[in-house]
């Protein structure tokens, strides 16, 4: 490899490539790396350390039951973690069903029309609600300059504290109050209310939302899901957004995360709700298939005006609550709902008879019992109990599906205990419901015939696999994506995900009882503040765009500390990451584009003209290194001063920090925070398109603003408001990155980093005389990616699509489309790959570029044009082409060892616009459609 790039050693080609003043000085100071076996030790004795108590916190998290099935099938599946975000359609239809499938279980549950396919968590998913409804507010005349939104106290605390977050820099009044005494003629656009709330009462919300309706208050609701199956539905009293996690169906509790939320609105908000939504259209054929609908509204697109983000879901997560309601049905649900209902029923019974008073007249899960909660707490940790102690009067208890007969004379006895009365044991469950009848649901859900036949372990692991077979992942072969480092996800950094000692902690327990947890993420985070060079960091925010959020957010802080409030502009370089602006405008910034020079750098003389016109209001640069445009650019050191001697702060873009690692970092390029994609360059799997982690790690004179949680305290001493739910993100995905880091060492992530660069360059040399590269350094490298110029292919009539969909043919997932320039291609192979496969995605490449020259404008029935080829075609008795069969499935000799066959063809995404289908409706419904 080196002979084909044409130096003597790695060393040569990272002095070529990387700017000599950025180089680190000294190795990174880390621990000695660990063998995976010596990290397989080392994890059983931290997970020793966490105490997994049986917890009855709730708030939003219960422990639930993953079925083996899945956790074999799915969670411990590469080809199910390791797949990415579903844009290349025709080879990732099994994911688009599994989500689908997703989507119509939501829109049942909850009685609303469109659901997306997952958010972040709970929390997240109602502060996307709130600025939802306030960005459609402009539609109401009567209504476009208000700004209050009406927030019930029997919110969860953390959804409180993220709310503030994001009201914040849009300037909208948050009112806490009781929701039966709201008065509905102030000026309010927006409410929303707990389903059941934190109390565990359930409210009949029906009269409050005609009231808001009348006074057109648009309501959303945030419901527990469980819940759904016994209770009305939000969508049967009229409510306008439904939110929520599906974490209780079967996901871990993971110390906070990564669970999937959900966010269900009326069909007439389908262009303003936020995340991606799959969509039923048809390839060139006719043929039912599945995409991503509506992708226009999303940030890589439509920038500082965009209403969807390319960051915000968890799709395993979501995968695995979908096949959860896939497994048990709607029997399955609602005899889990029930068993829960009538659990809390009995437990609620007893504690009466022995003389304590329960709160709540109409309850699901959650009773509250007034008692001393000191006494109370005292003793149920000596049992290995945690219960929520709302005041000290009070006592919380949620319920959930694990809860056994034998746990309900555990709590008895607690409370026995504390009263020193006899125990009056539990031998027997009521079936009696504590719902009224007129909250309780009369509707039908999960009536489609996907829930309702694969209830048996066969049956189930046939369906996923039929499924899994339909995607291209990891496991098959590389998916070289510039700026999305999709990098092997080593089997034993994922092992501790299916130990219930990580699994089953829940995020709000004491810190004493999360001692192993605390141990890893605070090593994790000195691990990360290491590298980056800085002072602080922050494993709250859950995906790479909350962490930009999070970024900003804290930059603004320390501005406003310093009573600098009128610091609002952000420079943002026309070559930045495509989420920057619309990352900015959240924070409530104003954005300035400033200009690239014709390499592609960024013109720093622009940057300075207009760094110097903003100076008074300057509040921050943000750019990404390398540039998205795959360049170490000389100047970047120049420019980080110019940011600084104008009074702003350099936030850096973490998303190509797999070339910087053990190399250079932030804090040598004179940035003030960035935020890391841990689900890039630290190794978490995408799971087609989440989990993420985001964490950001900031310079000195930021560390008192690192965000804070409303019950574990975390961050700074003068922390912003919450940035997701759980005091530190998704914890549980983080092991992984503790553990690649930890087992690589600093000689090891220095070497990953060199090997990325070093594979990058020897793809460019080999396409050489090919392709033309875009931009290179000013010594002819590309750093860990590179851009492919595909326009000059029109004349031969070929897009830059038909290279992405014939790469399938060769069993490839495509590079980056036309980002972050229209037309081209952006490939990075990270450290992972072998020089085998490398070779085999060259000579792809190098045959398809024969085939474009083969092609002619004039006539579109081509290989190209074509592609990709399912096995429907080749096995047709009629073959209408000008080619063979055999150019068409095996171009290359390699091909024929392991053919991927791609489900679907070339994927209409217009005609799925037009006609939008996001649940899974009877085919006679999609039938009439297509006519």
């Amino acid at each position: 490899m080196l002979n084909t790039i044409k130096v003597n050693s790695i060393e040569q080609l990272i002095n070529e490539t990387v700017p000599d003043d950025i180089l680190l000085k000294k190795p990174l100071n880390l621990d000695f790396a660990m063998s995976e076996q010596e990290y397989s030790s080392h994890m059983q004795k931290l997970s020793s350390k966490n105490n997994v108590y049986k917890t009855y916190i709730g708030l939003g998290y219960h422990e639930a039951c993953l079925p083996a099935v899945i956790q074999r099938n799915i969670l411990e599946n590469p080809g199910w973690y390791t797949a990415y975000t579903p844009y290349q359609a025709e080879i990732a239809q099994g994911r688009l069903e599994a989500l689908l499938n997703y989507q119509t279980m939501i829109c049942d549950l909850t009685g609303m029309e469109l659901a997306n396919a997952s958010l972040l968590d709970e929390s997240t998913a109602a502060s996307e609600a709130m600025t939802m409804l306030f960005a459609i507010r402009s539609r109401d005349q009567k209504k476009n300059n208000t700004n209050k939104f009406f927030v019930s106290e029997e919110i969860l605390p953390q959804t409180l504290s993220l709310l503030k977050t994001r009201a914040i820099p849009l300037d909208i009044e948050l009112v806490v109050g009781d929701h039966q005494h709201f008065d509905f003629s102030k000026e309010f656009y927006g409410a929303i209310l707990q389903y059941p709330g934190i109390s565990g009462q359930v409210y009949d919300y029906a009269d409050f939302v005609k009231k808001a309706h009348q006074a057109e208050i648009k309501v959303a609701v945030a419901a527990d899901i469980l819940s759904l199956v016994s209770l009305k539905s939000p969508g049967s009293f009229d409510a306008d957004v439904v939110v929520g996690t599906t974490q209780r169906f079967g996901i871990p509790l993971g110390y906070g995360g990564p669970h999937a939320a959900f966010f269900a609105t009326r069909e007439e908000y389908k262009r303003n709700i936020p995340g991606r939504i799959i969509g039923v259209t048809q390839d060139l054929n006719g043929n039912r298939a599945l995409r991503m609908a509506l992708q226009t509204r999303e940030q890589h697109i439509k920038r500082d005006k965009a209403t969807s983000n390319i960051c915000t879901a968890q799709v395993l997560l979501a995968v695995m609550a979908g096949m959860y309601s896939v497994y048990h049905g709607p029997k399955g649900l609602t005899y889990i709902a029930s068993k829960v209902n009538s659990y809390t029923v009995t437990l609620s019974d007893a504690l009466i008879d022995l003389g304590f008073e329960q709160l709540n007249a109409t309850y699901f899960d959650t009773i509250r019992i007034k008692a001393d909660a000191n006494k109370i707490k005292e003793i149920a940790e000596k049992h290995e109990v945690n219960f929520y102690y709302p005041n000290p009067k009070t006592i919380s208890i949620s319920l959930n599906e694990a809860t056994t007969v034998e746990d309900l004379n555990t709590i008895i006895t607690i409370f026995a205990e504390a009263t020193q009365k006899k125990v009056p044991f539990i031998k027997e469950i009521t079936t009696t419901s504590s719902i009224t009848e007129n909250l309780k649901r009369k509707t039908e859900f999960l009536t489609n015939e996907v829930f309702n036949t694969y209830h048996s372990e066969t049956e189930l692991m046939r369906y996923i696999k039929k499924l899994e077979r339909k995607d291209l992942s990891l496991n098959h072969s590389m998916i070289p994506l510039g700026s999305c480092t999709m990098k092997l996800n080593a089997a034993s950094e994922m092992l501790p995900l299916s130990d219930p000692q990580w699994g089953n902690i829940h995020p709000f327990v004491p810190i004493a009882q999360a001692e192993g947890y605390q141990k890893v993420l605070k090593k994790l985070e000195d691990q990360l503040t290491e590298i980056t060079g800085f002072a602080g960091t922050s494993l709250q925010p859950n995906s790479g765009a909350q962490g930009e959020f999070a970024g900003l957010m804290v930059i603004r802080a320390y501005h406003e500390s310093r009573g600098d409030h009128h610091r609002n502009i952000c420079l943002i370089p026309s070559s930045a990451h495509g989420t920057n602006p619309a990352s900015a405008i959240m924070a409530g910034m104003k954005v300035v584009v400033t200009k690239a020079t014709e390499e592609g750098n960024i013109d720093v003389e622009d940057l300075r003209e207009k760094a110097l016109k903003h100076k008074d209001n300057l509040a921050a640069l943000m750019v990404t290194y390398p540039s998205t445009h795959g360049v170490y650019e000389s100047a970047i050191k120049e420019i980080t001063k110019i940011i600084h001697d104008n009074g702003g702060q350099v936030y850096m873009d973490g998303a190509n920090m797999n070339a910087q690692v053990g190399l250079t970092n932030p804090g040598v390029i004179g940035a003030d925070v960035c935020h890391l994609n841990l689900h890039k360059t630290f190794a978490i799997p995408h799971g087609g398109g989440g989990p993420g982690v985001g964490p950001i790690c900031v310079a000195k004179q930021l560390v008192p603003f690192l965000p804070g949680n409303p019950i574990i305290t975390t961050g700074g001493n003068q922390a912003i408001t919450a940035i997701s739910a759980a005091p530190w993100g998704s914890a549980l995905a983080c092991l992984i990155s503790y553990g690649y880091i930890t087992m690589l060492g600093t000689n090891g992530l220095k070497e990953a980093t060199q090997y990325a660069i070093l594979n990058a360059n020897y793809i460019k040399e080999r396409l050489n005389g090919h392709y033309n590269v875009l931009y290179e350094g000013e010594r002819g490298r590309a750093a860990h990616e590179m851009i492919i110029d595909c326009r000059p292919f029109k004349s031969n009539g070929i897009e830059v699509t038909d290279i992405a969909k014939r790469l399938m043919d060769y069993g490839f997932h495509a590079p980056t489309v036309s980002f972050p320039v229209a037309g081209t291609i952006m490939i990075e192979p990270t450290e992972s790959e072998s020089k085998a496969e490398l070779d085999r995605f060259c000579d792809a490449l190098i045959s398809i570029r024969q085939e474009i020259a083969d092609a002619n404008a004039d006539n579109p029935n081509n290989v190209m044009k074509n592609a990709p080829h399912t096995l429907a075609m080749l096995t047709n008795d009629n073959w209408d082409f000008p080619y063979s069969r055999e150019q068409a499935a095996y171009p290359l000799s390699y091909i024929a060892d392991n053919k991927f066959w791609p489900s679907v063809r070339r994927v209409d995404d217009a005609y799925g616009d037009r006609n939008l289908i996001c649940t899974c409706a009877p085919i006679e419904e999609y039938m009439e459609n297509n006519a």
